[in-house]
């Protein structure tokens, strides 16, 4: 609910404000008297019981009228315009004018919305739009003319009610000769003139906050490693693991919790033709030089990182956090964090760098691929100072060419006065190897092994929930290889069985347009088609939620990962790429 509509309550306490001064709003007619100039409407969200706002109509003297919405109270979110619609009867015109601080936008339009058909039914004219049913209760006995929906048409009288699909929108709560209107202050055709889309265009992009994170990077093999001996600089791409790692310190805006994050990533091949892993991750704690961060690792060599050996005697660095606790306080201090995956991704088969070779296929290839998740159950690490880093694995010399943008979204016009508790993100684990090019090793050790969090992981009494945000993608290219036979991941809460998961993906086949070299054979399947574990080529995987608010006692638990592997076969070996954070909310 906050989600969609933001802060509600803030609103119901401006309107329940208002609503003392108007009378009680009933289904019978509101008496229009004739020299009415201010139309006063209830604007609802789910019909009558929950009322939101106010829209007031005021007539000038020569008959067009000005529809205002309030501005809202409090702090504005950065990007608020105070937007002003005229209508002229006389001429069947609008007007519709954006006031910003800094500058001002209108359009002017002709608007009879001849392209509407109108019946009248039970004395109310219905029309559809979009497959929605609309109904508008007008009173055309009324000596004036007055509506706050012109976009529909001028039609004659005054609006009482307004519905879409038997759901009560709008409904005239006053009419009036008010001594005073506010519509005179507000000079229409000011500004610069746009056409209506790019009106709506204007006033969207500037209300999405917008960071620029990577801009046509290129992650390769054969660059060479960064190296940074004090602080990491920011605003300064630094390219790690021979090229194919790039990292980036940035400071992000404070938002409202309101607000909705995306990640939106744009790919092409540089001459790479394969599938490639790819992770966008943030690395907590780096600017902590008391505590060793995955930064160690990445500046240095993944050995400088926590070594886990399995049965087997493989190292793997840096996989799984480890934790010192100091329990007369019931507090943890992360000793080592691996970092936490915002974005699972897999390139196509060469798309873009390879188009102009297979033209002529019978598939229009894309340009390129783009990917957008949403990221804002982790926002809280998306805010203040940042290290965020983006990898493709791959040792060719041309590789990949990517664009990061992060994007948010505002669900309500103010800024709360005060917010609650942030949730507590807790990095787990993270097996996918991104400095896979400076020798960290596969995931292979569920062959062997189980992935257990070190030591007890504790979990808050009380939360008022606790998700575990676990992303996996199963890998071993050949037929019986793990990337082609689904598994079955177990999750274990204190070695007991809690939650099972079977990454798997059958809707490669609809990402073929991205894949120009993606093998074809005999049949008329192309790999690219094949089904995989948790994955296709071209894609993101996206995360799945497990609730560990049953474990929310204030007590130590241990996490563990359990998936049956496959075996290796003549020198090729099947591996795991599985990531792990706690959502904590209070």
């Amino acid at each position: 609910m906050r989600r969609l509509f933001g802060n509600v309550l803030m609103r119901k306490c401006v309107n329940a404000l208002v609503f003392l001064l108007l009378p009680m709003v009933v289904t019978a007619q509101v008496k229009i008297p004739k020299e009415a100039n201010r139309f006063t409407y209830w604007q609802f969200e789910y019909g009558e019981k929950t009322d939101t706002t106010v829209i007031t109509v005021e007539r000038n003297p020569d008959g067009s009228i000005v529809i205002l919405t309030p501005k809202p109270e409090g702090t504005l979110i950065p990007g608020y315009a105070q937007t002003v619609t005229s209508a002229d009867y006389a001429a069947d015109s609008i007007t519709v004018s954006a006031y910003y601080d800094d500058s001002a936008y209108y359009y002017r339009t002709g608007f009879s919305r001849s392209d509407l058909e109108w019946k009248m039914e039970g004395g109310k004219w219905k029309t559809s739009v979009n497959s929605n049913t609309l109904v508008f209760e007008m009173d055309e006995k009324s000596p004036v003319d007055a509506t706050p929906l012109p976009h529909y048409g001028l039609k004659k009288g005054v609006l009482l009610t307004y519905s879409r699909n038997g759901q009560l929108l709008l409904k005239l709560a006053k009419a009036e000769k008010a001594k005073k209107v506010e519509s005179g202050k507000w000079k229409v055709e000011s500004g610069r003139r746009v056409s209506p889309r790019e009106l709506d265009r204007i006033m969207k992009e500037r209300l999405v906050v917008t960071t620029r994170i990577f801009d046509n990077v290129q992650l390769h093999w054969g660059a060479q490693n960064a190296h940074v001996s004090d602080s990491i600089p920011f605003d300064t791409v630094l390219h790690y693991a021979g090229g194919t790692l790039a990292l980036k310190r940035l400071h992000l805006p404070m938002l409202p919790e309101h607000y909705q994050h995306f990640l939106e990533l744009h790919q092409r091949s540089n001459g790479d033709a394969y599938d490639r892993t790819g992770s966008v991750f943030v690395i907590p704690g780096f600017n902590n030089s008391l505590e060793p961060t995955f930064f160690d690792g990445i500046n240095g060599h993944p050995d400088s990182l926590p070594i886990f050996i399995d049965r087997n005697g493989e190292r793997y660095q840096g996989i799984r956090s480890g934790i010192s606790h100091l329990k007369k306080y019931r507090i943890s201090s992360f000793v080592y964090d691996p970092p936490v995956e915002l974005m699972r991704f897999f390139t196509p088969f060469g798309v873009g760098h390879f188009n102009e070779r297979m033209a002529g296929f019978g598939i229009d290839w894309a340009d390129e691929t783009y990917y957008r998740q949403e990221v804002s159950d982790l926002a809280p690490l998306l805010q203040g100072d940042v290290l965020i880093g983006v990898w493709i694995g791959n040792y060719d010399a041309g590789g990949h060419i990517v664009s990061l943008d992060l994007k948010s979204y505002p669900n309500d016009y103010t800024v709360p006065d005060s917010s609650g508790n942030k949730p507590l993100i807790r990095s787990l684990f993270n097996t996918c190897n991104v400095l896979e090019m400076a020798g960290q090793n596969y995931g292979k050790l569920f062959a062997t092994d189980s992935l257990s969090t070190f030591g007890g992981v504790w979990i808050p009494k009380g939360a008022k929930r606790v998700l575990l945000r676990y992303i996996s993608t199963g890998h071993g290219g050949w037929g019986e290889g793990d990337e082609f036979v689904p598994k079955t991941n177990t999750i274990l809460i204190d070695g007991k069985p809690a939650f099972t998961y079977t990454p798997w993906r059958q809707d490669c086949g609809c990402y073929r347009d991205l894949n120009p070299v993606s093998g074809n054979f005999w049949n008329g399947l192309s790999s690219s088609d094949f089904s995989r574990s948790g994955w296709c080529p071209g894609t993101a995987t996206q995360p799945v939620y497990f609730d560990l608010t049953p474990w929310s006692d204030g007590k130590e638990h241990t996490i563990t990962v359990a998936i049956p592997q496959g075996k290796p076969i003549e020198g090729m070996f099947s591996h795991w790429a599985v990531s792990g954070a706690l959502v904590i909310e209070y």
